[in-house]
């Protein structure tokens, strides 16, 4: 099974699976790449994932990636556990057959083996590895459920932009490859002139980030001229704030602009 790339052989390797399948020692970029395919396929067989603690921090240090995993693990087609002392070797494991996935250049290949006696010793192995290891805890929200939650809480109109900004980016992790999504929220809050309060109050019932998170991450953006605030009175209480953009740069531009005008600000 030679293919372009990882997807399409975790693609074919899905499609022929009868049953449950076991992904030992996947790459990042495997990782990545499953993820999508899971969710882009229909009818697919559940995946059990083991790999090193390390790999899936890495790879879920992305929100998109990690809110899109945590739809598939909630529904029961995505389960993760960490691996102690992960295998050498990248494998797909079903019942009736295992696949090693190997990188060459620009083709990857899916070398697999029907032998019998060989799977059946494979998956007594692998399956003991898996029972032994520990679970990994995505802490990260199913974006279905931050969509839902978004449009109920502040509007469609800023759920529709925070996806317009999600459309637009590859990552979002806040490392200098892509903004976070506490950034982002309070980017697309802002460009609706939503309340800091209700945004910070959304993120932390949705298990974004606390509302300690979202008032340290606004005032680093007011600081750089990213977000501007005005205090709106209450009948009881002190003001709340609310977010406008700080640069009118940022004003002019769409939703699916707001991050690359924004990263372009910040360097």
């Amino acid at each position: 099974m030679v293919e372009r790339n990882v997807a399409d052989v975790l693609r074919a390797a899905l499609t022929d699976a009868s049953g449950g399948v076991l992904a030992v020692h996947p790459s990042a970029e495997a990782i990545e790449e499953l993820v999508e395919v899971l969710t882009e396929l229909e009818g697919v067989p559940p995946v059990r994932l083991l790999a090193p603690e390390g790999v899936l921090k890495e790879v879920t240090g992305d929100f998109i990636l990690a809110s899109t995993a945590a739809d598939r693990i909630e529904e029961g087609v995505l389960e993760l556990r960490v691996a102690e002392k992960p295998p050498t070797n990248s494998l797909l494991i079903t019942e009736e057959a295992i696949t090693a996935v190997v990188n060459a250049d620009d083709r990857v290949a899916g070398l697999t083996t029907e032998e019998e006696a060989f799977v059946g010793s494979a998956n007594e192995r692998y399956e003991g590895l898996w029972a032994e290891a520990s679970d990994f805890s995505l802490r990260t929200p199913p974006i279905s459920r931050v969509r839902e939650t978004l449009a109920d809480d502040l509007g469609s109109g800023i759920e529709s932009d925070f996806d317009g900004v999600l459309a637009s980016l590859e990552t979002a992790r806040g490392d200098g490859d892509g903004l976070d999504e506490v950034t982002i929220s309070l980017l697309v809050a802002a460009k609706n002139e939503a309340l800091l309060y209700d945004i910070s109050k959304w993120g932390e019932d949705v298990g974004i980030a606390s509302k300690a998170t979202f008032s340290r991450t606004k005032t680093k953006l007011e600081d750089m001229g990213l977000l501007d605030t005005e205090k709106v009175p209450i009948d009881v209480g002190r003001p709340r704030l609310r977010l406008m953009l700080g640069d009118e740069r940022l004003r002019d531009a769409d939703a699916d602009q707001l991050a690359s005008v924004a990263q372009t600000i910040l360097t």
